[in-house]
């Protein structure tokens, strides 16, 4: 009867480990895929931009280093590898866009061509899939986080090498508010 007891204990604690190895790796793969998702939309800005810089240049012959500086924020945003370098390139590039879009204030022509237009639109719809991609990725970092780190099944992330994964965090810069001087 005891070896039964046994036999049966040795069951459960087997079956708690592989499930509970089995939660650590879905919620890794959920991570992986959250980034998979930010990064395609962080391609799709990037393959708009280029476009809008080529529409823009014609209007713009006197404001090429505003192009420029896109030009080479988008080349950061497109090299930079994980989340806190993809974070700080893509806040340089958000930089970068808004220099455009203020100097493009300065150009009836230009704020009223229809390609314009339509890039800056799909460039603000791209940036709010941007921002929900970031918040599942974060939620998903948050939950594998938690499980890396909880007992029990920290036992078994330390076990599997379950690294904890890191954030995707606004940089500094961005998280101040902006001043508005309306005199």
């Amino acid at each position: 009867m005891a070896g039964w007891i046994a036999l049966g204990v040795l069951v459960l604690i087997i079956l708690w480990f592989v499930a509970s190895y089995n939660g650590l790796v879905r919620a890794r793969n959920n991570v992986r895929n959250a980034w998979a998702q930010i990064d395609v939309q962080l391609k799709r800005r990037h393959d708009l931009i280029p476009n809008l810089v080529e529409v823009v240049k014609d209007y713009m012959g006197y404001e090429q280093e505003v192009l420029t500086n896109v030009t080479k924020a988008r080349n950061v945003a497109v090299a930079a590898q994980g989340p806190a370098a993809a974070a700080a390139a893509e806040a340089g590039l958000t930089r970068a866009l808004a220099g455009l879009y203020a100097v493009m204030e300065n150009y009836p022509d230009l704020k009223a061509n229809q390609n314009v237009s339509q890039l800056q639109e799909e460039l603000t719809s791209t940036e709010n899939k941007i921002a929900f991609a970031r918040q599942y990725y974060n939620d998903s970092v948050m939950v594998y986080n938690t499980k890396t780190e909880v007992i029990p099944t920290n036992i078994i992330a330390n076990m599997g090498g379950f690294q904890k994964a890191e954030f995707f965090k606004t940089p500094e810069e961005e998280k101040a508010v902006p001043k508005v001087d309306l005199r």
